[in-house]
């Protein structure tokens, strides 16, 4: 079972985002029966094994073993995944594409490149499961406030110039690196560093403070 299976089939995608079929993954993270599904989600088993075999033929449930009850043969099923995220491979014709535009600053291409970093990412582990090797990848998940917008501008300006310095130390773009390339050697990856605000916390009213709304952190 894979922790993330990014879905890139429109089909596949449509099939996973029906209510039903959403629980019943989140339930066989753990192996079960359609019997056992059926008490769980609270529908006749006849049902279940109808979104079980919709689910089955995307792939996004797998059989796990198959146990001789009498005359009876109960399928073990589980889910191919322990989550799920839906590629903007799914809806090709109207994914956003970063280099339709640039702007460091703008929401919008920061978006277009997180919708292409989920898609090349989710080929790269389908290609690496397929092939039993591991995939290389770093990532960095942190928070920074700043005290004004002159401070949140002046890291990303300096932010930039660092990154800069180290692409040029480390990429290797000359005539050497492209034979290298050609021969097997060498490696291109994608390098996104991204920065945003974090998501603005709700915050209870006390009886005390009835004012209170939600914390702002911009």
């Amino acid at each position: 079972m894979l922790d993330i299976e990014v879905i890139e089939d429109p089909a596949a995608a449509e099939a996973s985002l029906d209510p039903i079929r959403t629980r019943i993954l989140m339930e066989l993270a753990q192996p079960g029966s359609a019997t056992q599904l059926a008490a769980k989600v609270g529908l006749p088993r006849q049902k279940v094994n109808y979104h079980l075999k919709a689910l089955e033929r995307h792939g996004l449930v797998e059989l796990v073993e198959e146990r001789r009850k009498g005359n009876v043969t109960e399928r073990i099923l589980r889910a191919s995944a322990a989550s799920y995220l839906i590629s903007p491979a799914a809806l090709a014709s109207v994914a956003p594409d970063p280099q339709r535009f640039t702007d460091r600053f703008s929401a919008f291409w920061l978006l277009a490149l997180a919708s292409r970093m989920v898609q090349e990412t989710g080929r790269l582990i389908a290609g690496a499961a397929a092939a039993r090797q591991p995939l290389a990848t770093f990532a960095i998940d942190g928070e920074i406030t700043f005290r004004t917008a002159a401070d949140r501008a002046a890291f990303a300006e300096e932010l930039g110039v660092a990154v800069t310095r180290l692409v040029d130390k480390y990429h290797d773009g000359g005539p050497a690196a492209r034979v290298s390339a050609s021969a097997g050697g060498g490696r291109k990856h994608r390098l996104v560093v991204a920065l945003h605000p974090s998501l603005k916390t709700p915050v209870t009213a006390s009886p005390t403070d009835p004012s209170a709304k939600e914390q702002d952190n911009d």
